[in-house]
């Protein structure tokens, strides 16, 4: 792991200092490993049930987690990682007795909701990059059109509005961005989308997506459902299941729920034998616990249907079954909001609330422009930073 920062230091007691240390998670690696490389025991990921294992598959490269020290044993007293596309973290600490022990809290942070508004100068995700700082800001915008606006098409002078929410945590951007309603400009004409239930809707209610999902498997019933982050009342902890689980025989064939290109197979922690496909407009799929794979290798095109794999109970599984996963520009959301035959469009109540939900973000907007609100100051640059002492 690459070792980024160390932010602070403190006094636990008259002459033992602590320091916290701040790294980013490796590529290919794996809780256990990381276990093993920071002599922690190997029993806190062991002595977790299988759906906590499997969780603990979902912390992402590149994530940013915080260890403290104490730098008199040279020791480590608490670890914070952050699950990927949940509101829980991964969070080991000393207990009363001086054991280590594992449980999955709820993350703290700030959520807010900022507008930008802007005229092209150069190109629509151009200028919001540069504009914002935010690389993830720009990829959103373009994401949440599904394919229907051509941005090569908009010309300079042309309007960009986004009112998007963004999560701070300790200081500085967590997670990804959700766009909250966009508008773009193209020949003069404002484009609009809106955020409603998982998925991006226009004006009048109609989905935007530009490819349907199918299901992955022909399976008699789903045994497990989406969960983000729950606390349960019986077992007096948190828990979150990032995905759907299907219950079917070994052997059954997994298809591709959309076309794509497979990203990722091979072993994936508590998840086995994995596959993962990137589909258009930020959305990518995962297919976890299977016997084997099909012939595919990674960068291959698939089409919708193609058979990739097979059902099976690799990795922390308790019984044959496929885990399928959805994720929106890297963010776990639920599947079978998003599985369908076609395209949805609101109608009776839901279309009801999603007019309200438009009246609310269309509200907030002219507020924005009635009191000449500014744009959000820029994202800072991650950098080193070291406090020596």
């Amino acid at each position: 792991m690459k070792k980024l920062l160390v932010l602070c230091i403190f006094c636990l007691q008259v002459f033992a200092v602590s320091s916290i240390e701040e790294r980013e998670w490796a590529k290919n690696e794996f809780f256990l490993t990381f276990l093993e490389n920071n002599n922690l025991p190997l029993s806190l990921y062991w002595n977790l049930d299988p759906q906590d294992r499997e969780l603990a598959s979902e912390i992402k490269e590149g994530e940013r987690f915080q260890i403290l020290w104490d730098n008199n044993t040279n020791t480590i007293e608490q670890v914070l990682i952050p699950i990927n596309g949940s509101d829980l973290q991964l969070h080991i600490y000393k207990n009363l007795q001086g054991e280590y022990t594992l449980t999955y809290s709820p993350i703290s942070y700030e959520t807010q909701t900022r507008i930008l508004r802007l005229n092209v100068q150069n190109s629509a995700y151009q200028d919001v990059e540069q504009a914002t700082g935010s690389t993830p800001l720009a990829r959103a915008m373009r994401n949440a059109f599904g394919g229907s606006v051509d941005f090569k098409a908009m010309q300079k002078g042309d309007e960009v509005i986004l009112v998007y929410e963004r999560k701070e945590r300790m200081g500085e951007r967590f997670g990804d961005i959700l766009i909250k309603m966009a508008s773009v400009e193209v020949n003069k004409k404002a484009r609009k989308v809106y955020f409603y239930k998982d998925s991006f809707y226009d004006s009048k209610g109609k989905e935007m997506e530009s490819f349907l999902l199918t299901s992955p498997v022909n399976a008699t019933r789903i045994s497990s459902y989406f969960t983000r982050a729950r606390y349960h009342p019986i077992l007096k902890r948190y828990r979150a299941h990032l995905g759907v689980d299907y219950a079917a025989p070994t052997g059954t064939p997994v298809r591709s729920a959309g076309a794509g290109v497979v990203s990722f197979v091979g072993t994936k922690g508590g998840y086995g034998k994995t596959v993962q496909v990137q589909h258009g407009s930020g959305y990518s799929t995962l297919y976890a616990h299977l016997s084997r794979f099909a012939a595919i290798k990674k960068g291959q095109k698939v089409s919708q249907g193609q058979t990739i794999a097979y059902v099976g109970s690799t990795g922390m599984s308790t019984g044959p079954h496929l885990h399928f996963g959805l994720y929106l520009n890297n963010q776990a959301i639920n599947p079978l909001s998003v599985v369908k035959i076609t395209k949805s469009e609101l109608k009776g109540k839901d279309k009801q609330d999603f007019q309200n939900v438009i009246l609310e973000y269309e509200k907030e907007l002219q507020s924005f422009i009635d009191s000449n609100g500014t744009n959000p100051p820029k994202e800072p640059p991650r950098f080193e930073r070291y406090v020596e002492f």
